[in-house]
């Protein structure tokens, strides 16, 4: 190798590239050179072909950047906050392997001060995030199929307010939220609305089979939730299936689009304490459907029994009629069908 040769080499060995950086954070190389002409946020070597290379320092200072716009700290803050944080100069050098963890979502939970989480029905959790900052995350996080990022947020969301409060304020804000951005650019962020949506299942369904895990077995009746025949939204119900097995409350899940003759023969055979119909429209929404198990009886002769039907959903739009029941969201349903005591 020449005398000329290696001073290049040194130079290109100085960091990584702008597009390497790019994949290991999760950002796109455009949204790395717009933070380095808006806010400084370059790399500190470039090579003599002028392409940026960055050193472990600065991209410590990106991941940093990356974590508190993920948080919802809008962006020139950010970088402000980023550019201000301690040089790790004289941490031990080997690489880029001495730079924090490339996924910078997950340093919070390093912090050794961070006190462990409350149980998930307490609705009291540690994280001072504000609803509006966590949903601001969660819906940049899928925006950029931050998938590892969206868990964690949608879990912490859980652990800190509950499935009832994670639901009404992180979740469904979220979605809508994503909802909307796509229905304003065509098909461009489909991608995004369907993976917060697998993601937000995987939460509910998660709490769900670990709280019944949990809880010792019941001997009372549980609450049968079943989505009417055409219906495919089951988010819904799979958040009141999760708020309910927080709560120690049995329930059985029939899922999506389920047959008029299945819902009616479960009911027949299980005889729950209540069954839940979710309507999304009122083109799936069916009265004569809930009239009918609510005139269900079942057990041995003379001490014959029926099932509280909760209508639940946009789809209902007619009042309550005796022995029907519609509350007014997912909080009103949970406090119906939980036990005094049970909560």
């Amino acid at each position: 190798m020449g005398p000329d040769a290696r001073p290049a080499a040194k130079a290109s060995d100085a960091g990584i590239t702008t597009g390497c950086l790019a994949r290991r954070l999760g950002v796109s190389p455009t949204t790395l050179r717009s933070w380095d002409r808006r806010y400084g946020l370059g790399p500190a070597v470039r090579d003599e072909g002028r392409h940026r290379r960055w050193t472990p320092e600065d991209v410590a200072t990106v991941q940093e950047m990356c974590r508190l716009t993920a948080s919802g700290v809008p962006p020139a803050e950010a970088a402000r906050i980023a550019r201000q944080r301690p040089s790790t100069a004289a941490a031990p050098r080997s690489g880029l392997h001495a730079a924090p963890a490339a996924n910078p979502r997950r340093e919070p939970e390093r912090t050794a001060a961070v006190p462990s989480p409350p149980p998930p029905h307490a609705g009291s959790g540690t994280s001072s995030e504000h609803p509006r900052q966590a949903c601001v995350g969660l819906a940049r996080a899928a925006v950029r199929l931050d998938a590892a990022a969206v868990q964690e947020r949608l879990a912490d969301a859980v652990s800190t307010h509950g499935v009832v409060g994670a639901w009404e304020k992180v979740m469904v804000p979220s979605l809508r939220a994503v909802g909307r951005r796509w229905e304003s650019s065509g098909d461009r962020y489909i991608e995004v609305e369907h993976l917060l949506s697998w993601h937000v299942s995987t939460t509910l369904r998660h709490v769900y089979v670990t709280s019944t895990l949990r809880h010792a077995p019941h001997a009372a009746p549980p609450v049968l939730l079943a989505c009417l025949p055409g219906e495919q939204h089951t988010l819904p119900v799979e958040a009141l299936s999760a708020a309910l097995a927080e709560r120690g409350v049995p329930a059985l899940v029939l899922g999506a689009a389920v047959p008029t003759e299945t819902v009616v023969a479960a009911v027949q055979r299980v005889g729950p304490a209540a069954v839940v119909l979710w309507s999304q429209s009122r083109s799936t929404a069916s009265l004569p459907l809930a009239r009918h198990i609510a005139a269900t009886r079942w057990g041995v002769r003379g001490a014959r029994t029926q099932s509280l039907v909760m209508l639940c959903g946009p789809g209902w739009s007619r009042p309550a009629e005796p022995g029907l029941t519609c509350p007014a969201g997912l909080g009103a349903a949970v406090r119906m069908l939980t036990p005094a005591g049970s909560a």
